[in-house]
């Protein structure tokens, strides 16, 4: 490593957190629409919903192949830690997505059952929803780890603490699909989802704030980090950028635009999926192991990198294309059948 021009463990760190983060966007705003659902009881507007994310929805997940699949090759003494220790959530997530994705093709199909296959679209998003945010607390508060193995048990992921980040998860995704629906919709489909975007979004500032309050408590190092000095000098604009991007995301929802709703909702996520790093940061199993303990060999870093220097640009330009191509409004007489 000392020959090395550039931290290896660190940029692949890098890269797989840009990973995660792009799956959270961009699948959490579908997510969050399959958990609308119940509130939008009329079969067109159902339809409507769903014709908004049919061209993107499948390609959304690539980024979670990518960063569950970096996470191994690039750091497996984490994956063989932090996969044990939640394997139940992870298992639920998939079952989530499993249902999700049948529900999707099979309520065009159906006309008889199609009410069923709407419970199985709702019910799997908020499944897969609330299991990756139970997933992450079981992370934030710590996995027990002796030597290089996970020495917990089977049910330490559940705790009060991981049921709360499920929660803030799920509230974060409502928002995202609700402020997803008022940029793609209109008429009184639209009305529901600003409606909606109020309460979700208040609902997600009192999950940010209790998580956040929360987190400190977790650990002496989460502490230390947020509150001792200097570190607050450089923790401080976190919060302070929440406070302004909230001020501006009500605003835009009182003047009932369109765009800005979504986009100020995905800078949030931003922000507090940057505080999540300066919580985690140089761990990749909190408090326990390191990004360098974990990493994969050098030579091994530097041939996937290749790959992976290959492979994103086509990704982030087949999705832009992706999104450009569908981009404005939906039409309710056209679509996914």
């Amino acid at each position: 490593m000392a020959g090395l021009p550039i931290d290896l463990p660190v940029l692949w760190a890098f890269i797989i957190a840009f990973a995660v983060f792009m799956y959270i966007v961009m699948d959490g705003f579908d997510l969050g629409l399959g958990m609308l659902f119940p509130m939008f009881p009329k079969k067109e507007d159902r339809d409507v919903m769903m014709n908004s994310v049919a061209p993107v929805w499948d390609g959304n997940e690539t980024w979670l192949v990518l960063g569950g699949g970096g996470l191994m090759a690039a750091f497996p003494l984490a994956f063989a830690v932090v996969m044990p220790a939640i394997y139940t959530p992870i298992i639920a997530m998939l079952i989530g997505l499993i249902f999700r994705g049948v529900a999707f093709e099979f309520r065009w199909r159906t006309q008889s059952e199609r009410n069923r296959w709407d419970v199985a679209f709702a019910g799997g998003s908020l499944l897969a929803a609330l299991a990756q945010g139970v997933a992450l607390g079981a992370i934030l508060q710590g996995i027990h780890v002796e030597g290089r193995h996970y020495a917990g048990g089977w049910w330490d992921w559940l705790t009060p603490f991981s049921i709360l980040t499920g929660c803030a998860v799920v509230a974060g995704y409502g928002l995202l699909g609700a402020t997803w629906l008022v940029m793609k919709t209109t008429g009184e489909l639209r009305e529901h989802a600003y409606r909606l975007s109020w309460w979700l979004l208040v609902a997600t500032l009192i999950a940010i704030v209790t998580v956040s309050l929360a987190t400190p408590f977790l650990q002496a190092d989460y502490w230390r980090r947020w509150f001792e000095w200097p570190n607050i000098l450089f923790t401080a604009p976190i919060p302070i950028a929440v406070a302004a991007i909230t001020l501006l995301l009500l605003k835009s929802l009182a003047n009932k635009q369109d765009y800005r709703p979504f986009v100020l909702s995905l800078v949030l996520f931003a922000i507090t999926y940057a505080g999540l790093g300066v919580s985690m940061f140089p761990y990749i199993v909190p408090q326990s192991i390191t990004i360098w303990q974990a990493a994969a060999p050098a030579n091994s870093l530097s041939f996937m990198l290749v790959g992976v220097a290959i492979l994103v640009p086509i990704i982030l330009a087949y999705t832009a294309w992706a999104y450009w191509v569908f981009r404005g409004k939906v039409d309710p007489s056209s679509g996914y059948h």
